[in-house]
């Protein structure tokens, strides 16, 4: 369990970036944090981790301060998957997902070899594992990064828009792993997005933020779409907009769904 508690960020000459923000995130679920850029969701997801330390208040894993944790060690307990994989240029693939179990003291080689076995786990070919990153595509560099946030069997993973930067077909084609992921491990996930469909599309809960983390909103998906707390969360989850309003319209033997456009939107199986 992550505990947030009255956790705030300043910076230097004033701006302020999350202002007494307090959540308390179970375990073993798909939590994503989702706001407009500047809304302090990245900041606290690097609380987490000790990347950024908070200027007041406390962050708690099971009940302890992160603070009272090395952070370096911390670091390596949790992981983290960065925009396009964030990997190291100069190592092959293997040795990028090896990485953080190295560190912890297994042997390069027993690393190496769990590392072929975690890229089949996120759909690569395992012979993929000597190539260098610039020798992948977005997709796989981002399944890479999943695969090395995995590699030590971390409790909590955390996920900073990590497919922002792939095309729409990709990005689907990465959501459904991860949602088959988490269905076979049940990891603590904490996942930041400025994309509402995709927020909806991963999560147990979401939690709508507004400026300086202030939280608009949380509930599951369906709760926040059937019932937007304000005008504010209506707005940024579109609610008044055609592409939500569904409808079913019979063609044939199947029934279309629509939007209030009249755009085909999906088929009812």
């Amino acid at each position: 369990m992550i505990e947030f508690e009255a956790v705030s960020k300043a910076y230097p000459g004033g701006s302020v970036a999350v202002s007494e923000f307090s959540l308390v995130i179970p375990s073993h679920r798909m939590f994503v944090l989702v706001g407009s850029s500047g809304s302090g969701k990245t900041t606290l997801l690097r609380m987490v981790n000790r990347m950024v330390e908070p200027t007041s208040g406390r962050v708690l894993i099971d009940g302890e301060d992160v603070r009272d944790r090395d952070a370096v060690a911390l670091r390596r307990s949790i992981g983290y998957v960065l925009q396009d994989g964030g990997l190291l240029p100069n190592r092959t693939v293997a040795d990028n997902v090896a990485t953080v179990p190295v560190l912890n003291g297994t042997p390069r080689k027993q690393a190496r070899q769990a590392a072929f076995g975690l890229l089949a786990q996120v759909g690569l070919d395992e012979s993929l594992g000597d190539r260098y990153p610039a020798q992948l595509s977005g997709g796989q560099r981002q399944r890479v990064g999943v695969a090395r946030a995995l590699a030590a069997d971390p409790n909590i993973l955390l996920m900073d828009e990590p497919f922002g930067a792939v095309d729409p077909i990709v990005r689907r084609e990465l959501q459904d792993e991860l949602l088959a992921l988490q269905a076979q491990l049940g990891k603590t996930v904490v996942f930041v997005t400025h994309d509402i469909d995709e927020a909806f599309r991963l999560a147990d809960e979401v939690v709508v933020l507004r400026g300086h983390a202030s939280i608009a909103q949380r509930g599951t998906p369906e709760a926040i779409l059937a019932e937007p707390a304000a005008e504010f969360v209506r707005d940024f989850i579109g609610a008044g907009h055609a592409q939500r309003k569904l409808t079913a319209r019979p063609v044939g033997d199947r029934t279309i769904v629509v939007d209030g456009a009249g755009r085909p939107v999906g088929v009812l199986s």
